[in-house]
């Protein structure tokens, strides 16, 4: 069981910040009133007010109210960020840094000895309870810990314990796919279009047509390549139209872009 009645904080209120917190929320993991945001200016903080969520302009209050803390500011302020809060986190506290390409090994280094550090990278999905995380744990954090993140994330995303290797690798597979995906169905959408459907009928078909495929790859268990296999029947209009996207390397791109965001976080953490 989850403690509804705990306060969830957020250093950063950002997009990634907003989706997680409204994630917990809609799981009914977390009373919005007990979550928290910061956030220099008001900018960032609306979504969180307008949620019913509570704000701050100060880190430390975040850090004295909340046991729980998600970092969610960009990578390269993160280490001022820390230098920040340093002498105020405490051995009650367990922090969970999304920012991507940051090491366990730097986030402990940055941190008074002893913290409790779980390392993470989400996507935004977690936003509508689709989406995707995986963690690993720092030197410090427990059992307890990693299980603690895994029933706060119930509900709103597939939460999986990994190697810190695997990562960045997320981050090119899932955190980056959603755009991949958002890409895929615009151009979808647009073919409809293209052949003469409506566009807003055509992005909904799209939309629920990506839906629909995740849904039948999970429950079923099946590999994608035997589904794809049941769509195309033998001279059908299924199977030209996959000769043209083979013609236009959609799997070698794909991979190249999952490679070229994967290389992009681990770049990030050696800067």
């Amino acid at each position: 069981m989850v403690d509804m009645e705990a306060m969830v904080g957020f250093v950063g209120a950002g997009t990634m910040a907003f989706a997680i917190a409204s994630g917990l929320v809609k799981a009914d993991n977390v009373h919005r009133g007990n979550v928290m945001g910061s956030a220099p200016s008001d900018k960032n903080l609306i979504q969180f007010k307008n949620a019913g969520m509570q704000t701050t302009h100060c880190n430390e209050s975040v850090l004295r109210s909340c046991s729980v803390i998600f970092l969610t500011v960009k990578p390269n302020i993160l280490p001022t960020v820390l230098g920040e809060i340093y002498s105020l986190v405490t051995p009650e506290h367990l922090l969970i840094s999304v920012a991507a390409g940051i090491t366990v090994q730097t986030l402990e280094k940055l941190l008074p000895a002893g913290t409790r550090v779980l390392r993470t990278m989400p996507n935004l999905a977690c936003q509508v309870q689709e989406g995707t995380m995986v963690f690993c744990r720092g030197s410090h954090a427990t059992e307890q810990d990693a299980s603690h993140l895994q029933r706060l994330m119930s509900g709103c995303s597939l939460c999986e314990e990994t190697p810190e290797a695997f990562i960045n690798i997320h981050s090119g597979l899932s955190g980056s796919g959603v755009a991949y995906a958002y890409m895929f169905a615009e151009a979808l959408a647009d073919g409809g279009v293209k052949m003469g459907m409506p566009y807003h009928l055509s992005l909904r078909l799209a939309g629920q047509t990506l839906v629909g495929a995740g849904k039948m790859m999970l429950e079923t268990g099946e590999h994608p390549a035997k589904l794809k296999g049941d769509v195309c029947t033998p001279g059908g209009t299924t199977i030209h139209a996959i000769h043209e996207l083979e013609r236009g390397n959609l799997r070698s791109t794909v991979m190249n872009a999952v490679e070229a965001a994967t290389n992009q976080a681990r770049n990030m953490g050696k800067s």
